[in-house]
């Protein structure tokens, strides 16, 4: 009997999965007909159910059009080797992209074809065994070529050369095929010939590096951040985006005054609080209503797998490049004042010594009172600006806010205050300042709302035994603690390694740092000592926020792992939402089977993209700040080193941000020892030092905004300055030297 919706003949969903999985052979098309005995219109109907199932995440097409399981391997494909396991070589698929789950890592059984190194690729066969996979070596490849970003620079002579965007890249690359590239245009490039020899052919003509929104696109394109974003995400969001959203099957809180404070340039709003005092506790009761982004993006969805993709929104000084389409992300998902908007409310109680005593979920309806910056939030409150709602909503956020402040006091967590820089543009997308972003109350106010409904959310689904995503956060490793205790010694700060430690341990180091000088680098030192914070589906706690337990509940606009979360909550606590009446709508908004079983796989994916987002921003905004800079290139700057290597030191312009090398052979005739212990410049004759947290004056000799990169010089009494050979280029001056260690520095290892 043939089933709903299969043509005659067809095999079903279920029967191609098996054939491609039990096939010795890589089963494409042609064999899948060949197998069921498909025939004229039949072939049409299986292409068609083949892109259906490619669409779904069923299965995906290998090189060759032979397809596999979607987070399978092809029966033949394309491997690199990545690594070398005891004598054995270990490789990933070339292309992956199944999407949320991680490549896999394959064992190579060698062949007589020649050992093979890191980096070769392969042509072989895969096997599933054990629990694992195997690959046989078929053909030995020729290596891929390796791309390259930079900006075509030409000579006199009428050659090329191609100066990366990385600000590490030492040295330009001789362009050999330069296309329709034009001196100054910003390119993607393949770089050919062996390691002595190397040049680059132009691949890609991207534009001009100092357009509006270029400095942002660099980072786009050097890290592969997902831009575009599918027509058919977009047309689903477009339909989603109708879905009703009324009182039924919610609860209804649009009396209650809510707000949302956030920054006066936020281009999503997707939190809001509200507080009212309770006479019987002594406490209050508190709502944190979050925008119900589980009602528009459903499991399985178009709009999921982009999400999934992209694990969460890139914010740059110019643009954003959103998770979720606009349509959502900035109109009907974002809680702009004087709308209807679905959400999923936290409510809490506080108890009079701050803490929550009892929390529960629901789906609401709310319409928010009004959107406020934080700025103004902050003059409300201190009588500096009238704002209508300074009774009803002020007031009241602040006093409970005063409760929560008292316990996050009490759980000590750490506390690091390190500055947070602020681009401003122009309507051109020039900038025109650069300064530290200030620190009020009404941030700290939002935050703790925040981290008290994030508690709420994980212990409300471990009540349930329900499955999540954990925001985890590990102590410190003990080789990170012992480098920390050696690089205290040298202030003559006690840190013992035999203590339990805690975030107060190293709150109370701080405390003690009264010297203004060295008090950011001794927090900047703490800052490297703890461990890198990620999403995973077991409990390990949060150190640094000194909780037990803490799941990322607040951003689901702009962070995947908290869809995830709501989705749980859904689940668990029976909050679904009846099934809607377009058939093109997924009915279920809770979490799935399918999202379950693969709840680590996301959860690993989910950080390496929140990795790759924080250093496209932070290489971005040094792009800018080096823009800033680059039209005071020979001016004395205030600066303050931030780190010495045997290399040189760093230095940063004070209130500004940006880090520029200082590099040792400029600084004099003098021989310098390196002690890495206290990470200090120490010349042997004149015993001048160069260390962390040192303030100087400085010369910005070069600012370099396709890179971010910035170069300064001491004053005076520099080698450089009598018999130094010198080149002038277009940022200013830089020194022509050899390569390798600089002939006036010594190395010097830890002192114990």
């Amino acid at each position: 009997m043939v089933k709903k919706g299969q043509t005659p003949g067809l095999p079903s969903r279920e029967q191609i999965l098996a054939f491609i999985q039990e096939s010795s052979e890589p089963a494409g098309k042609r064999e899948i007909a060949r197998e069921f005995g498909l025939r004229g219109n039949e072939k049409i109907a299986l292409k068609a159910l083949l892109k259906d199932m490619t669409d779904e995440g069923l299965v995906d097409m290998a090189p060759g059009r032979a397809f596999h399981k979607m987070g399978g391997v092809p029966k033949v494909t394309v491997l690199k080797i990545v690594g070398i396991d005891g004598n054995q070589p270990v490789a990933v698929p070339e292309r992956w992209e199944a999407e949320g789950i991680p490549a896999p890592k394959i064992r190579v059984i060698e062949s007589k074809r020649g050992a093979l190194a890191i980096g070769d690729r392969i042509l072989a066969r895969t096997e599933e065994r054990g629990n694992g996979w195997v690959a046989h070596v078929m053909k030995k490849l020729a290596k891929g070529s390796e791309q390259i970003l930079g900006v075509v620079e030409g000579d006199d002579n009428g050659r090329f050369w191609l100066k990366s965007v990385d600000k590490k890249a030492r040295f330009d690359t001789p362009i050999g095929e330069v296309g329709e590239a034009k001196a100054g245009d910003l390119v993607l490039a393949e770089l050919t010939g062996n390691a002595q020899r190397k040049s680059a052919r132009v691949t890609q003509v991207l534009g001009d590096p100092f357009a509006p929104k270029s400095f942002s696109l660099i980072a786009i394109h050097k890290y592969g951040i997902p831009f575009e974003m599918p027509e058919n995400a977009e047309v689903e969001a477009a339909l989603v985006s109708r879905l009703p959203v009324t009182a039924d099957h919610r609860e209804d809180l649009r009396h209650l005054p809510i707000i949302a404070i956030d920054p006066r340039d936020a281009r999503d709003f997707d939190d809001a609080i509200w507080a009212a005092p309770n006479a019987e506790t002594g406490g209050f009761d508190a709502i944190v209503a979050i925008a119900d982004v589980s009602y528009y993006v459903r499991s399985g969805s178009a709009l999921d797998r982009e999400a999934m993709k992209r694990g969460n929104s890139v914010y740059f000084p110019d643009l954003v490049v959103p998770m979720l389409p606009h349509a959502l992300s900035s109109d009907k998902c974002s809680l702009r004042a004087g709308e209807d908007r679905a959400v999923i409310a936290c409510h809490l109680a506080i108890g009079k010594t701050g803490q929550v005593t009892s929390w529960r979920f629901t789906r609401a309806v709310a319409r928010i009172s009004a959107n406020i910056p934080y700025p103004d939030a902050q003059a409300a409150i201190d009588g500096k600006m009238e704002n209508p709602l300074l009774e009803t909503a002020l007031k009241p956020l602040w006093a409970c806010w005063r409760l929560l402040a008292q316990a996050r006091s009490k759980r000590a967590p750490l506390e690091l205050n390190l500055p947070e820089k602020r681009i401003t543009l122009d309507e051109q997308g020039r900038v025109t300042g650069v300064a530290e972003r200030e620190q009020l109350e009404a941030h700290r106010l939002v935050e703790d709302f925040m981290i008290a409904a994030n508690v709420a959310a994980a212990k409300a689904l471990e009540a349930k035994k329900s499955p999540l995503i954990y925001r985890a956060h590990e102590p410190p490793s003990r080789e990170k603690l012992v480098a920390l205790k050696e690089y205290l010694q040298t202030f003559d700060i006690d840190f013992a390694l035999g203590q339990v430690i805690k975030p107060e341990t190293f709150n109370t180091i701080l405390s003690k740092v009264i010297d203004e000088e060295i008090r950011p680098q001794i927090m900047e030192a703490v800052l490297r000592s703890q461990t890198q914070a990620y999403y995973g589906p077991t409990n390990v706690g949060h150190f640094g926020l000194s909780l037990g337990s803490y799941a990322h509940f607040t951003s689901p606009i702009r962070r995947y792992a908290d869809l995830i979360v709501h989705r749980a909550l859904v689940s668990a606590y029976g909050l679904e939402m009846p099934k809607p009446a377009h058939k093109d709508i997924e009915g279920m908004t809770g979490l799935t089977e399918t999202a379950v079983a693969k709840l680590a796989a996301t959860a690993e994916a989910i950080s390496l993209t929140e990795r790759r987002a924080m250093e496209a921003e932070r290489e971005t905004t040094d792009r800018y700040i080096a823009a800033y800079l680059s039209a005071h290139v020979g001016e004395i700057v205030q600066a303050r080193i931030t780190g010495v290597q045997n290399f040189g030191f760093f230095a940063t312009v004070e209130g500004v941000g940006g880090d520029g090398l200082v590099p040792v052979s400029t600084l004099g005739k003098d021989y310098f020892h390196y002690d890495e212990a206290s990470q200090t410049l120490i010349g042997e004759k004149t015993r001048q030092e160069f260390r962390p947290g040192m303030k100087l004056e400085l010369r910005l000799a070069e600012a370099n905004p396709v890179s971010g990169s910035l170069r300064f010089e001491l004053l005076e009494g520099g080698s450089y300055a009598s018999d130094r050979p010198r080149h002038k280029g277009k940022a200013g001056k830089f020194d022509v030297g050899k390569r390798g260690r600089p002939q006036n520095i010594r190395h010097q290892g830890k002192r114990r």
